[in-house]
């Protein structure tokens, strides 16, 4: 959600029980305000919130010149202090997976630890086969997941140049609200990873500059996503049920659309047998 409209969107998702007291929301657009200026990014959005046993950690996303893959996380306990998540990388998501188990705990520095079963000779061969990873690693490659797997933006609200960055498009005026009832109409905000050779054998008024992105009517499992008109009819609300907690709204003839997660960072992994 980006933050010069913070209020305003979470106003929309208050009916699926996403809020945030008042204190919360002022010290938000207060801290979001310095953080654009201090680390100088184009746009800073509100991301979420990762529910903790001790305490939950807020989450923003900073972002650059391309709107996909200039992005810069952070977390923060109280709205006000944040301070910078790591770079996700392909060493960290292993070991994240081999050894996360559970609720987050709500300490950054909680280290969880993994022991490989084999045959242990000496106490130095011991250590060395124990995996461990930070609650900090884990909290980036998760927020990295939840945004590859179910971020959102309707079909039209960004732009790919000629040269390649990806940008918000000034002329975007949002979904009819006829196409708002429709899931082809919804993609999602990261690069693209399959082919959408179907979709476009459907679109009539394809444009490269704008289905560059994959649709979310060809996620596998289908039924992954709940599509409802709420609001008297006026907000159109998007919930995943792979990743429980993710939110997205749009308001159809209008530009205004957002998405958050607020929810406790586990994947819904009984998702095909609820289908």
């Amino acid at each position: 959600m980006d933050s010069n409209s913070l209020s305003y969107s979470l106003d929309f998702i208050a009916s699926s029980g996403r809020i945030l007291n008042v204190e919360q929301r002022t010290a938000l657009q207060t801290s979001m305000l310095i953080l654009k200026k201090n680390y100088n990014f184009k746009r800073v959005m509100f991301w979420g919130k990762v529910l903790g046993i001790k305490q939950d950690y807020f989450i923003a996303q900073g972002r650059g010149e391309d709107e996909i893959k200039n992005r810069t996380y952070l977390y923060s306990f109280n709205c006000m202090d944040w301070l910078l998540l790591p770079t996700v990388s392909e060493s960290m998501i292993e070991e994240v997976a081999k050894t996360a188990r559970g609720h987050f705990t709500g300490d950054p520095s909680f280290v969880y630890e993994h022991n490989l079963y084999f045959q242990i000779e000496t106490e130095e061969e011991g250590e060395n086969n124990v995996i461990k990873s930070s609650e900090e690693n884990r909290l980036a490659v998760t927020i990295q997941q939840i945004d590859e797997d179910v971020s959102v933006v309707p079909r039209g609200a960004f732009i790919r140049t000629p040269l390649g960055p990806v940008h918000v498009n000034r002329s975007f005026e949002g979904l009819s609200e006829s196409e708002a009832r429709q899931l082809d109409n919804f993609l999602h905000f990261r690069e693209p990873k399959r082919g959408n050779t179907l979709y476009l054998e459907r679109m009539g008024d394809w444009c490269p500059a704008i289905d560059f992105l994959d649709v979310l009517s060809d996620d596998i499992p289908k039924g992954s996503w709940s599509l409802q008109f709420e609001c008297a009819s006026r907000v159109c609300m998007l919930r995943s049920l792979l990743w429980l907690g993710l939110t997205f709204y749009h308001v159809p003839n209008t530009p205004q659309h957002g998405y958050i997660y607020i929810g406790n960072g586990l994947k819904n992994q009984d998702l095909p047998f609820m289908l």
